[in-house]
């Protein structure tokens, strides 16, 4: 018997995760330590992970009391226009910001001055500026001279974690509850009616959207009728998150209490959007820095500021921002000091009123709305809730899902287990998990192994639902994926079905390029060899190769590019075209495309957000006399591109060698009506049985074309 099929020892379950989340986020954080005090802060910026030559330019308070200083270019290095360097900071990144080292600066300077500097999240970014809001145990916010920011891992999802599983573990068998006893297998879910359409309970729902399909409302029937848990499996464009929101809106009406959390804050940021015209009393969670400025007004942090009991507390605002303004004003150390006290007072009441304040919005509150691990927050400490409801469950790692299910009864969790797992950095790292004497460990569990891949497994398709019919893709695309993956069960909507580039509702050209709906340019022949990062760039040992090797192919991003111009000639317009490849140092290639086509999206594989593109241009890479294919051969990674082409929201970035992940936020597309593969068959059929069938499929159903040296331009 397989360990996913066996029921669990819940303590041995939580000594492995917690061994296992060690070794994650030892391996997290040796990619970056080191990289401050071993690394120049020009060599960083390069990378992606620095901003330099800053100067405090404001300090103020913002959202919650915290300290907020605003960063921008020092005039000295800037020149007139004032604007930042190009760099690779994000909304809602951890970073520090701390004096620049000068560049003759000795090791132990340099971390010196990182002890002085002050951590925080990036609340904005503009053009000219940066806005930090320092972390709340830092009092001293004072820095001058010239400084630089640095991106830092973020250890807060594994404190939560962390705790979590020792929460877990501590537990005797007397603590677990029935759904805790079905999540790990030491007793049956209840079962559930076989005809849910025709039951007296569930078979005449007053659907709130009755444009619901029939797998759609079957999905619903089912979440609504299962006890303990229901996984809701859905594929590419099926309406998954359509689907979430009609049931949340039915457990309302149910007078149930719902949680709903995810892995990312875009994927419950979706949800609070579609939520939020049904004038649902609902609460969002999560620093305001994180959030899509358009699900703010239902953040707790405004929401405590425009209530009754809100406006309690804006004198005392009003004060803490009279004393960040004092500071600057004396020069005296013992004044300087006085003003710290007195602003620890001011916080101290302001997080006790603002407390006070939550616990009435969130106790008040049908729908409260969280990332996993920020579920973890003192906001819910206490609080229960009838339902979790977990987006994109597929997407998250197990422990990070028990967060919020130690405060459930019962469980719906949503995703598609057949694309991309959760990003694992110890997988490939040399990190070993650390075992502490007399814990039991379950031999073969790993944190790629989902609580939805898990569950699935143990209690079967009997506690899933899969939606069907799908809505974006024309039937062409969909096929390889849904025969191969989904049981050839997913089945193309009328209005998307037949849908080509040519009939785009603006004038596109009907052309051999507009009028395919699937495209494959063979290259085989191997007479344009793939290229390793480190013999393109002859810097072995750069900052590139901290982030690992790559592989690139010229003449693969030679036809992209003519592909792009063919595609843009005919009208197609560059921001409804993405490119798609799993290598960085491909888009490296490919980076010219932005500048040529403004509006084009390009983008790794790794990664996963909600956006479509009409056309979708994949570049293989691989080609070499022995076949290999690296991480390609990754089924779920190869569905996830093919079905989710990924691509960065607004502008592109590289970052030197790294893979997609956390450092890098990546917006993911998807093909409409157009999906074209550049690639060897040669090579890439002899990397797995998936991609032999993949190719076969290509050279039998798409519009095959081969290579002419001589037509490739430059």
């Amino acid at each position: 018997m397989s360990l996913l099929t066996q029921s669990v020892d819940v303590q041995a379950f939580a000594s492995t995760q917690l061994a296992l989340l060690d070794a994650e986020l030892q391996s997290e954080l040796q990619e970056t330590s080191g990289l401050i005090s071993n690394t120049s802060p020009t060599s960083l910026q390069r990378a992606g992970l620095a901003v330099t030559n800053l100067v405090v330019s404001s300090q103020r308070t913002g959202f919650g009391g915290r300290t907020v200083i605003e960063l921008g270019a020092d005039s000295a290095t800037s020149g007139s226009n004032g604007e930042l360097p190009e760099h690779g900071i994000r909304t809602g990144d951890i970073v520090l910001v701390s004096e620049q080292p000068a560049g003759t600066a000795k090791k132990r300077e340099i971390e010196d001055l990182e002890k002085k500097g002050v951590r925080g999240v990036v609340t904005k970014l503009k053009r000219d500026t940066i806005a930090v809001a320092v972390e709340e145990e830092r009092e001293d916010t004072s820095i001058s001279g010239r400084v630089w920011l640095v991106k830092l891992a973020d250890d807060v999802t594994y404190r939560r974690m962390n705790l979590t599983m020792e929460k877990i573990h501590k537990m005797s068998e007397s603590d677990y509850s029935i759904f805790m006893r079905v999540l790990f297998g030491l007793s049956s879910p209840s079962p559930v009616p076989q005809n849910l359409a025709a039951d007296p309970e569930y078979g005449k729902i007053d659907w709130i959207d009755p444009t619901l399909n029939d797998s759609q409302k079957d999905a619903i029937r089912f979440a609504l009728a299962s006890r303990e848990v229901a996984l809701i499996h859905g594929p590419p464009g099926t309406g998954k998150t359509h689907t979430l929101i009609e049931l949340i809106l039915q457990m309302v009406k149910r007078d149930l209490r719902i949680l709903v959390c995810g892995p990312s804050n875009i994927s419950v940021d979706n949800i609070v959007e579609r939520l939020s015209p049904h004038k649902v009393p609902i609460v969002r969670l999560g620093h305001p820095a994180r959030l899509l400025p358009s699900v703010l007004n239902h953040s707790l942090d405004v929401l405590t500021q425009t209530s009754e009991a809100g406006l309690i507390v804006k004198d005392v605002r009003s004060e803490m921002d009279a004393k960040q303004a004092s500071i600057k004003k004396t020069k005296s150390g013992r004044e300087r000091k006085a003003i710290y006290g007195d602003l620890k007072e001011l916080r101290k009441e302001y997080r006790e009123r603002e407390r006070r304040c939550v616990s009435t919005l969130v106790g008040g509150s049908k729908v409260v709305l969280a990332t996993l691990h920020g579920a973890g927050g003192f906001q819910l400490k206490n609080e229960e809730f009838d339902v979790v409801v977990i987006d994109e469950a597929s997407q998250a790692l197990e422990a990070q899902c028990w967060v919020p299910l130690l405060a459930a009864k019962k469980a719906v969790c949503a995703g598609d287990h057949l694309q991309l797992p959760p990003t694992v950095k110890s997988t490939n790292s040399k990190v070993k998990p650390k075992i502490k004497e007399g814990e039991s460990i379950i031999k073969g569990m790993a944190l790629e192994t989902t609580l939805f891949d898990r569950l699935l497994s143990l209690h079967g398709s009997s506690i899933k639902r899969m939606l069907t019919t799908q809505y974006r893709m024309h039937e062409n695309i969909m096929r390889f994926p849904s025969d191969e993956l989904y049981e050839s069960k997913l089945v193309a909507a009328d209005a998307v079905k037949d849908r080509l580039l040519k009939d785009l509702p603006y004038e596109v050209e009907d052309t051999e390029d507009t009028n395919e709906p699937v495209i494959f340019v063979d290259t085989q022949g191997g007479d344009f060899p793939e290229k390793n990062e480190e013999e393109d760039t002859g810097r072995k040992g750069s900052l590139r190769s901290l982030f690992g090797e790559s592989k690139s192919n010229e003449m693969e991003a030679a036809l992209v590019r003519q592909h792009v111009r063919k595609l843009v000639d005919a009208g197609v317009k560059p921001a409804d075209i993405a490119v798609v490849t799993p290598y960085n140092a491909q888009l490296g290639l490919l980076a010219p495309l932005k500048e040529a086509f403004p509006g084009i999206e390009l983008g790794s594989v790794d990664g996963f957000q909600g956006r479509e593109k009409e056309a979708v241009i994949v570049s293989l890479v691989r080609s070499n006399t022995e076949g290999e294919v690296g991480f390609l051969s990754e089924k779920r990674r190869l569905n996830g591109m093919l079905m989710h082409p990924s691509s960065p929201a607004g502008v592109y970035r590289l970052h030197g060698g790294m893979k997609a992940n956390a450092h890098l936020i990546v917006a993911m597309t998807r093909p409409k009506r157009s999906l074209v593969v550049v690639g060897d068959s040669d090579t890439v059929k002899r990397g797995s049985k998936f991609l032999s069938n993949w190719m076969d499929w290509l050279e039998n159903n798409a519009d095959l074309r081969y290579v002419d040296a001589a037509s490739i331009e430059a």
